[in-house]
């Protein structure tokens, strides 16, 4: 008898559940050759899509929907959000221009588009003057009233455009409503920012754009605004009232009233042979009532006696001239223009006084027309700066002190640090405004020839820039300026804003007054 081994000996059911659990064994499918499987999305590439997408979304809700109309005093206005990286806010007054404040910081932009003005509510002013002294209060209630309409619908908006967008593109409702929420809470953090950041001074410091950037004129001028704010209220009031008129007849503005203390300087510099430059600096002139042009230099380009003829226009600008040498400027030129009338020329720590103001300048010391760097230059600007500086603690000390100081360069300029109020430069080509160590404000002016024949070296063409400043006639201490920009060469466009140095903000207490450090008597 053969025996069969143990293991040849398996029960059936074994098999059987073998066979079971070979069935219940899901099927590898057999990839098709070449056939690659698509590899997982990287969870910061899904973040970066989702946060494009919420972005999106939330763009396109409030350009569709996020806007509301609001009556504001006598006018229709629509207001929208925009994003941006800067914030603020942009009043635009078609066909006029536009008025932008800094209101706030965030990643958000009120827009106030004027639309129109109700008939009605207008000639209510105009019969009524006495609702003036309301008007104020009145707009501001409009202004809140129509925030708090906005700020709910831009939610809507937000949430709204998220979502569909979402919903387009994930196709999965969960990931749509997450878009959506993810743009509330943007938004939210948004209008916080926009909170913990809001400047109500900032009407104060407005940019005017269009035929706007004539509006400084309408609102007062410096003493009007810093030490009479209710006359400055006023002054916007009645600007109001004028809406009506000036759509009537855009080329023209209301007129000017200067107020008779205050002190307006245009303050010019690296003119560089542009001859638009004389046009535009007549016209401030007489739209400012400028009282005195200060040239901090380079008002030629080479300084040879053929460029001389360029300056003959200087004599009829409407109002005196002070000049300090730049480096493209010779003393041929120097020469020539203390020739011509109503000229002052500053050199060598001369102080004139001019318009109620002393100034007292130095020329530069270098002359490069041709733009090299000559060794030593930095020492030689030190120097002129600390002779300069010299000549004003002088005059000081003969008891005719200076308002203001005059250098070409920068560097120079820094040297009278301490011994005068204000002191005015050039050379950069653009515009600048600093508190030096002990207290002097340094005034640098960008190019009111838009760099001349170098406008077009560029990609884009330099703006002209100039600045009106405004004194006051008992303090003869600055009040307030306009920076003035105008587009460089072939552009139309123009801005102005408004600035007003830290301490002549309403309830700001003025700083003392600049005191010089005193210097040693030298032993006999």
């Amino acid at each position: 008898m053969v025996r069969v081994p143990a293991v040849l000996r398996t029960p059936t059911h074994h098999v059987r559940r073998a066979s079971r659990a070979l069935a219940r064994r899901p099927r590898a499918r057999r990839r098709p050759a070449g056939v690659h499987l698509a590899p997982r999305p990287n969870p910061w590439s899904r973040a970066l899509g989702l946060v494009a997408v919420v972005l999106l979304g939330a763009w396109l809700g409030l350009l569709v929907v996020g806007n509301v109309r609001v009556p504001v005093g006598p006018m229709n206005t629509t207001m929208t959000l925009r994003p941006s990286l800067t914030g603020g806010t942009k009043i635009n007054v078609s066909p006029l221009g536009a008025l932008q404040l800094d209101s706030h910081t965030a990643p958000v932009r009120l827009d106030v588009n004027i639309d129109q003005l109700d008939p009605e509510r207008s000639q209510a002013l105009v019969d009524h003057p006495e609702r003036l002294s309301g008007l104020q209060d009145e707009v501001a209630q409009d202004i809140a009233h129509g925030t708090r309409d906005l700020a709910l619908r831009s939610c809507v908006a937000v949430v709204t455009g998220a979502t569909a967008l979402g919903l387009a593109v994930y196709r999965r409702p969960r990931r749509a409503l997450g878009a959506g929420g993810l743009a509330l809470t943007l938004l939210a953090a948004s209008g916080g920012t926009a909170a913990a950041t809001w400047n109500p001074d900032s009407v104060l410091e407005p940019r005017f754009s269009g035929l706007l950037s004539s509006a400084p004129s309408l609102v007062g001028d410096a003493r009007s605004i810093v030490t009479e704010f209710d006359i400055y209220q006023k002054e916007l009031a009645r600007l109001v009232t004028n809406v009506t008129k000036l759509y009537d007849a855009t080329s023209t503005l209301p007129a000017y009233q200067p107020d008779p203390t205050t002190i307006r300087v245009l303050h010019v510099s690296d003119i560089h042979l542009n001859p638009a430059s004389w046009k535009i600096i007549a016209s401030l002139v007489e739209q400012y009532r400028v009282d005195v042009i200060v040239d901090s230099g380079d008002t030629m380009d080479h300084g040879s006696a053929a460029e001389n003829g360029f300056l003959d226009p200087i004599e009829d600008l409407g109002a005196p001239y002070v000049w300090v040498r730049g480096n493209h400027d010779s003393m041929t030129t120097q020469r020539y223009l203390e020739k011509l009338k109503n000229v002052h020329v500053l050199d060598d720590g001369r102080a004139r006084t001019v318009a109620g103001l002393r100034f007292a300048g130095i020329g530069d010391p270098q002359f490069t027309p041709d733009r090299t760097a000559q060794p030593g230059a930095g020492a030689s600007q030190e120097l002129a700066g600390a002779r300069l500086a010299s000549a004003l603690r002088d005059q000081r000390a003969a008891g005719t002190p200076a308002d203001v100081a005059v250098a070409h360069e920068p560097a120079a300029a820094r040297e009278v640090d301490g011994e005068v109020p204000l002191v005015l430069a050039g050379h950069l080509h653009h515009d600048e405004m600093e508190v030096l160590e002990q207290g002097t404000r340094l005034r640098i002016e960008g190019s009111t020839g838009g760099s001349g024949l170098r406008a077009i070296e560029g990609k884009y063409p330099d703006p002209i820039e100039t600045s009106i400043l405004y004194f006051d006639r008992d303090s003869r201490r600055l009040q307030a300026w306009d920076e003035i920009e105008l587009g460089g060469l072939g552009l139309t466009t123009a801005e102005v804003s408004r600035h007003l140095p830290e301490e002549n903000h309403p309830g700001v207490t003025p700083p003392p007054t600049v005191t010089p450090t005193p210097t040693p008597s030298p032993s006999p």
